[in-house]
């Protein structure tokens, strides 16, 4: 007897439900596409799920102003909001909500891809087994997405992929290698801590290893308020074959956790005598295995030259942040384990990195797309990783409208891909949004200052300029039309303090979404949320001579507002009442900036 077998059919589906995968899936389906999403675990979000529990790390982490925003910056929003004790369950939640009620896509969790069927150089299906239900699942789409990390689809599909460190000769590198090797970043298994009011104790098992020294913990940084490093150096696996070594890997990478906990609470003074372990992760986070080869490969002079590509999708910052393969086991002195460079600018990755060469209708995102083994060491964050995924979703979307490939939707199709990203408030370093036609026909005016930067087409700061309007609130923005016409909806852009300057609480002072290590003094912390942020707001029309509400609402916490409307008028007006600021202040607060980077009409 046979276990079922349930068949699908639909229009893209994405096996891997990371960051990349979910914000892949979302994408697409918010434009339209009907999405399956197969995912082997339990929870969404990969490295950042509560089985691994890294936080989300992208350009802004380095470089000011340059925070992820999209689909990112609406999930970090909600976690700041209805999370503020950085709670995991309530994070695996949010990202479960985001997938799981988004119209057009069907969620698989615990459903592990095993077989594809080919046509020619076409994927017809793939078929993951679902451990929950014991039941066979076989998905058919006009478009393949692989967001595993691990690339499964590429040994199933016969899809070029490479693996390891390339030579400086193939494509001029500085940091390539006089031979290339299949070497990689390993993998790490991170751990969480808390420090109580009283004295714990700590056995450690008997298996585990014992690090008496520091010259035996080979002097890695172990500083326990140190909370920004969580222990990325319980690393391993880049000398060993990153996929099929994982579980002998992570039998090594516990002993190594649990002798480096030992070592703290044990061997010398640590300050961490009333420290408790409060978790350790089973599931090592991966940093590099396969990665697949697109119509592009994406090389250390682009990350450091950021040239502003014809068909730039997304963008990274992240340092050049290259874990050498010996993980552990090498010296960290000096960063001897490392090799890393700072960058001061953005750059921009091409839609030819996201679609296979030689397969036509699979695409990828995530730390698996097509680019060098230096390429990767920048843009394998999960921030970086999150762009490219809703940048992959959107062009899939568009390719499936088109009923095109996706080479041939970046061919033909590219411009309204950027403009879809840019109108979905991603930025793209070298390009600016349009503005909506409707609200080019308008006369935009204010009853306070200049607010002429609503129409620049930038929606952040960047660069030295602020590209906002800082209005008051209770004071209005307007449209005034020659006739009436037709209001469809509103796009609104508001200032959610991207660098994460002024929100109280943050342990990392940047835009941390969980937290690893809990020092007494942060164990009852509530972590604030943006202050600056538009809270209320209304939208009003002008028919027949008369000023009507049509939109109204005092609890907003998004920066990005796209609302639909109904309504026929010749003039439109958008008054912010509060921040959250103005509200915390109190009424006698009187009248507070409201930053808002973008308000049009269409």
């Amino acid at each position: 007897m046979k276990l079922n077998t349930i068949e699908h059919k639909t229009q893209l589906c994405i096996v891997g439900g990371g960051i990349g995968g979910m914000f892949a899936a979302i994408s697409a389906a918010r434009h339209g596409a009907k999405v399956v999403l197969m995912h082997d675990r339990p929870v969404l979000g990969g490295n950042a799920s509560s089985e691994i529990r890294m936080w989300i790390s992208g350009a802004g982490t380095r470089v000011r102003n340059l925070q992820e925003t999209g689909i990112l910056e609406e999930l970090l929003l909600e976690n700041m909001y209805r999370n503020p004790k950085r709670n995991f369950s309530i994070w695996d939640s949010l990202l479960y909500e985001m997938v799981r009620f988004e119209p057009n896509i069907e969620l698989l969790l615990n459903c592990s891809c095993c077989d594809a069927e080919m046509d020619g150089s076409k994927v017809v299906s793939v078929t993951g087994f679902q451990l929950t239900t014991y039941t066979w699942h076989t998905v058919r789409a006009d478009i393949f997405m692989d967001c595993s990390g691990d690339s499964i689809l590429a040994p199933l599909t016969g899809a070029e992929f490479r693996v390891g460190r390339e030579a400086q000769a193939e494509f001029g590198e500085e940091f390539g290698l006089p031979e290339a090797d299949r070497k990689t970043m390993g993998m790490s298994l991170l751990i969480q801590a808390r420090e109580t009011d009283h004295p714990v104790k700590f056995t450690p098992p008997a298996w585990a290893y014992t690090f008496k020294t520091d010259e035996e913990m080979h002097n890695k940084p172990h500083n326990i308020y140190a909370i920004n490093t969580n222990f990325y150096w319980v690393e391993l696996g880049g000398e060993q074959d990153s996929i099929a070594d994982t579980e002998e890997i992570r039998d090594e990478l516990l002993k190594i956790a649990f002798g480096a906990w030992d070592h703290i609470k044990n061997w010398g003074d640590h300050g961490a005598e009333n420290w408790e372990l409060e978790w350790v992760g089973f599931l090592p986070g991966k940093r590099e295995s396969r990665r697949y080869v697109g119509d592009y490969i994406l090389k250390q002079q682009d990350v450091e030259g950021h040239p502003v590509f014809p068909d730039t999708v997304a963008y990274g910052g992240w340092q050049i942040d290259n874990h050498l393969p010996g993980g552990f086991f090498m010296e960290s002195q000096g960063g001897a384990h490392l090799q890393k460079r700072r960058l001061t600018e953005p750059y921009g990755i091409p839609f030819r990195c996201l679609y296979s060469r030689n397969i036509e209708n699979l695409m990828f995102a995530g730390r698996n797309i097509s680019c060098t083994h230096v390429g990767i060491s920048t843009t394998r964050v999960m921030g970086t990783i999150g762009v490219i995924g809703q940048a992959a979703g959107t062009g899939a979307a568009i390719a499936i409208a088109h009923a095109l490939t996706p080479r041939q939707a970046g061919q033909q199709c590219i411009t309204e891909i950027q403009d879809a990203l840019m109108e979905d408030d991603c930025f793209l370093p070298g390009f600016r949004r349009k503005i909506e036609p409707l609200s080019l026909r308008g006369k935009l005016e204010c009853a306070y200052g200049d607010c002429s930067n609503l129409h620049n087409g930038i929606d952040r700061r960047i660069w030295g300029m602020d590209n906002g309007y800082f209005g008051k609130t209770n004071m209005p923005i307007w449209y005034t039309f020659d006739k009436p016409v037709h209001v469809n909806g509103f796009r609104l852009v508001a200032d959610s303090d991207l660098d994460r300057e002024f929100v109280e609480g943050n342990p990392d002072g940047i835009h941390t979404s969980t937290v690893l290590f809990f020092p007494k003094s942060h164990n009852d912390t509530t972590f604030g949320f943006p202050q600056c942020l538009l809270k209320s707001y209304k939208i009003e029309a002008r028919v027949d001579g008369a000023w009507k509400t049509v939109y109204e609402t005092h609890e907003n916490h998004q920066r990005f507002i796209k609302k639909t409307l109904d309504v026929t008028a010749d003039a439109v007006r958008f008054t912010p009442l509060s921040t959250y600021q103005s509200e915390q202040m109190g009424e006698d607060y009187g009248s507070s900036v409201a930053h808002i980077f973008a308000f049009e009409v269409f």
